[in-house]
């Protein structure tokens, strides 16, 4: 979608400092469709920033939390956590961002200032673990900036970013300036999903060319952890699935061997030993939060120096159990979130890249719909049938 900045940033002006009156999609309920309906924004306070958003799409995370699996079930509440947009007004304190920047908001927090910001050591920060149940701002711990035309009565937050409404209010903390040249309509993807794979294959595993790759799990994340393998020149990546219609596009994305673990007479971490002469892979990667395909995949890793990561969702319920043994030959198990990214100062680092065309959006993109069938967007996924379906709020 094509936009005339300097219109745009006129027109973004009027509204500062009102009260905004959008559509958005509140979920009320678990397990019911999301209500598309008018809503109150507030104006932004000190150190938050409005934003108009242009495009979100819907990750397997927000159906998490519309079925209510998460312990502390807030509602009513606006999800989304990948989306970008522009900026429409900013708060007193805010120096870096000004109206008609372009932005993503990020769940993975930077504030920059928290002792975990400031070690250097994690991608973590305080503000982060505060938005991620909390559904209030971090400003004040207390109040939204969403509320219900009928009663005035608040709608809580999500995760710090609330993308699926026409405008949003997020923290300093919770928003990055990305490259001007960027197109909204794809780069809203690097709000989750892409970014999580990417990252884990560059920042978490830290590929080596000519090196040896096993993804478990083919979905949108699985895809990115491949898609970021070839770029870093891995020369052989496996891809493990069930479902053998997601090998044809695993192989788009730069897949040279696939398992489907249907068809297999023993346990697949054997299978990937027979096919690396015994050795197992160097790089290894659960995407699916499936505790027993999470032992396979730390299992195949090369015992001397091989690297497994986890990037699945886990049920807080579930356990993985193994001997120590099988680590002490210096074998690596890993994790992170958001694949080791700074939300803030990092992000803008794989906008560019994907601006530069290392990083080919397009093939993550199997739908597209108009925002106000967001509840379509929703079932899409949820059957499974698209990776990623990005909405236009602009229809």
């Amino acid at each position: 979608m094509a936009f005339n900045l300097a219109d745009l940033a006129s027109g973004l002006a009027a509204t500062t400092g009102e009260v905004i009156t959008c559509k958005a999609a509140v979920a009320y309920e678990p397990n019911k469709p999301f209500t598309f309906e008018d809503i109150y924004v507030a104006p932004p306070g000190p150190n938050e920033v409005r934003i108009k958003m242009t495009n979100a799409a819907m990750c397997q995370s927000d159906l998490y939390y519309l079925k209510g699996k998460d312990e502390d079930k807030i509602f009513p509440r606006i999800l989304g956590h990948e989306g970008a947009g522009l900026v429409e007004s900013v708060g007193n304190k805010i120096k870096r961002m000004k109206p008609g920047d372009k932005v993503i908001p990020v769940w993975q927090a930077e504030c920059q200032t928290c002792p975990k910001c400031r070690s250097g050591r994690t991608n973590i920060c305080d503000t982060f673990v505060y938005n991620w149940n909390s559904g209030l701002m971090p400003a004040d711990k207390k109040t939204t900036r969403f509320s219900r035309v009928s009663d005035g009565a608040p709608i809580y937050h999500f995760f710090g970013t609330s993308c699926f409404s026409q405008y949003t209010v997020v923290d300093e903390a919770c928003v990055t300036k990305i490259n001007p040249a960027a197109d909204l309509s794809k780069v809203c993807l690097l709000g989750c999903g892409v970014s999580t794979g990417i990252g884990s294959a560059w920042n978490i595993a830290q590929i080596t060319p000519g090196s040896t790759v096993a993804v478990f799990g083919l979905g949108t994340i699985g895809l990115a952890v491949i898609e970021g393998a070839k770029v870093a020149g891995a020369v052989r990546i496996i891809g493990i699935d069930r479902h053998n219609k997601k090998f044809k596009q695993g192989m788009e994305f730069g897949l040279t061997d696939t398992i489907d673990c249907t068809n297999i007479n023993k346990p697949v971490e054997d299978v990937i030993r027979d096919m690396t002469d015994g050795a197992g892979v160097d790089f290894s990667f659960d995407c699916t939060g499936n505790p027993d395909i999470i032992y396979s995949a730390m299992d195949c890793a090369n015992p001397a120096g091989g690297v497994a990561v986890i990037l699945g969702l886990v049920k807080s319920t579930d356990r993985v159990s193994f001997h120590p043994g099988k680590l002490l030959w210096g074998k690596s198990w890993k994790s992170g979130l958001f694949g080791g990214y700074k939300g803030v100062t990092q992000l803008p680092e794989l906008v560019d890249k994907c601006v530069e065309g290392v990083i080919n959006l397009d093939h993550y993109i199997t739908h597209k719909l108009p925002f106000s069938e967001i509840n379509k967007a929703m079932e899409l996924l949820d059957a499974g049938d698209c990776l990623r379906c990005v909405m236009d709020f602009e229809k």
